[in-house]
C-alpha cells in the first residue's frame, strides 16, 4: 500500500523578531500535522541572528512533537562569512541538509541530503544526477507545468519529490537589496527594514496594479500558490510530499487543511475557499502548475460524470 504524501514546511523566507519566530515553530511543533519542517535562513544571511538565540530550543520542541528537522542552506553565497555559514550547516551530521545553491550541493555530495527549489532541476537526467549524488529527496522548482513533473518523475523511478504547493512564489535573489533601496538604505546599513514588511513589500506597475513583493534581497510573487488536488492526483504525478512556505497567516490552520484534503476528507474546492478566508489579502494562483502564466488562477472542472479533471 502506498505510504500517504506528505507535508514539508519550508523554510521561513521572511524576517521575522526573535519571539515571533520562537512561537511560530513552537505552535508548528504542538498543533501542526506537518511531518517534516525545513529550519535555517535561506535568504540573508544578516538575518541569522535573529533565529540563532532560540534555534536549538526549536530544533527540541519539533523533534519532541515527532517532526523531521531538516537543515537549510542559503540560496546565494557572495561573502566569506556565508561560505563559513554553508559549511558549518553542510558539516552537520544529525540532520539531513538542504540544498539550495551549488555550493551546497558540492559540500555535500556523497551524502544523503535533500535539493530545495532553489535548485533548478527542470529534466530527469537532472534528478537521476542528484539522485546518485545522494540526495533522497528534491523539491521541484515551481515554475514547472504539472506535464514536466510527471516526466521527472517517470524518468526517475523510485525518487522521492516534493511540490511547492503553499506560499507567494520565490522568483530571483539578487546580490543586492532592493527592499533596503526602497525605503532610503544600503545593504550594508539596511538596519533590518524588511522586518517591517512580515509578508513581504507589495511592488505594483506603472498602472499601479499589485505585481511582485521584495523580500530583503529576494523577489517573490504577489499571488500565493496554492496547488489543490485530490491525493490520486499526486499519485499520478508521481509526487511524495507537498511543501508549504510560511506566510503571514495561520499556517497551522493552512497546514490542517492540506491534511484533510491529502487524506480524501475534504474536497480541492472547499480547501480552497477555507484558504482565502484564512489569507483573504493575496490572490491565489497555480497558472504554472497548469501551464499558463503562473499568476493566473485555473479552477478545476467537472465532467459529466462528476469526477473533477
Amino acid at each position: 500500500m502506498k505510504s500517504p504524501l506528505k507535508l514539508t514546511l519550508g523554510p521561513l523566507l521572511y524576517l521575522w523578531p526573535t519571539e515571533r519566530w520562537r512561537d511560530f515553530y513552537f505552535a508548528i511543533a504542538d498543533q501542526s500535522p506537518v511531518d517534516v519542517v525545513v529550519l535555517g535562513e535561506t535568504v540573508c544571511s544578516k538575518r541569522l541572528h535573529f533565529m540563532e538565540p532560540e534555534f536549538v530550543a526549536v530544533v527540541e520542541r519539533l523533534e519532541a512533537a515527532g517532526k523531521e528537522v531538516r537543515l537549510s542552506t542559503l540560496a546565494l553565497v557572495t561573502l566569506d562569512r556565508e561560505s563559513k555559514y554553508q559549511r558549518s550547516v553542510a558539516a552537520d551530521e544529525d540532520h539531513l541538509v538542504e540544498a539550495n545553491d551549488l555550493s551546497a550541493l558540492q559540500m555535500l555530495k556523497g551524502r544523503r541530503h535533500t535539493v530545495g527549489p532553489f535548485v533548478n532541476v527542470y529534466n530527469g537526467p537532472s534528478a537521476k544526477l542528484l539522485a546518485r549524488n545522494g540526495a533522497a529527496s528534491i523539491c521541484l522548482p515551481p515554475e514547472l507545468p504539472a506535464a514536466s513533473v510527471a516526466e521527472i518523475t517517470r524518468s526517475c523511478p523510485g525518487g522521492d519529490f516534493e511540490l511547492f504547493a503553499f506560499g507567494r512564489l520565490p522568483l530571483a535573489i539578487s546580490a543586492r537589496c532592493a527592499h533596503a533601496r526602497s525605503k532610503g538604505k544600503t545593504k550594508d546599513n539596511c538596519q533590518f527594514v524588511c522586518q517591517e514588511d512580515p509578508d513581504g513589500l507589495s511592488v505594483g506597475t506603472l498602472s499601479n496594479q499589485p505585481f511582485l513583493a521584495l523580500n530583503g534581497v529576494q523577489t517573490v510573487s504577489h499571488s500565493c500558490q496554492a496547488l489543490l488536488e485530490g491525493p490520486e492526483e499526486w499519485d499520478a504525478l508521481g509526487v511524495s510530499s507537498l511543501r508549504l512556505s510560511p506566510q503571514d497567516c495561520d499556517m497551522v490552520a493552512v497546514s490542517a487543511l492540506y491534511r484533510k484534503m491529502l487524506d480524501g476528507h475534504l474536497e480541492p474546492a472547499e480547501t480552497g475557499s477555507r484558504i482565502r478566508s484564512l489569507y483573504p489579502d493575496v490572490p491565489l494562483s497555480n497558472g504554472f502548475h497548469h501551464g499558463r502564466a503562473g499568476a493566473e488562477w485555473i479552477a478545476r472542472q467537472r465532467n459529466t460524470e462528476g469526477a473533477s479533471r
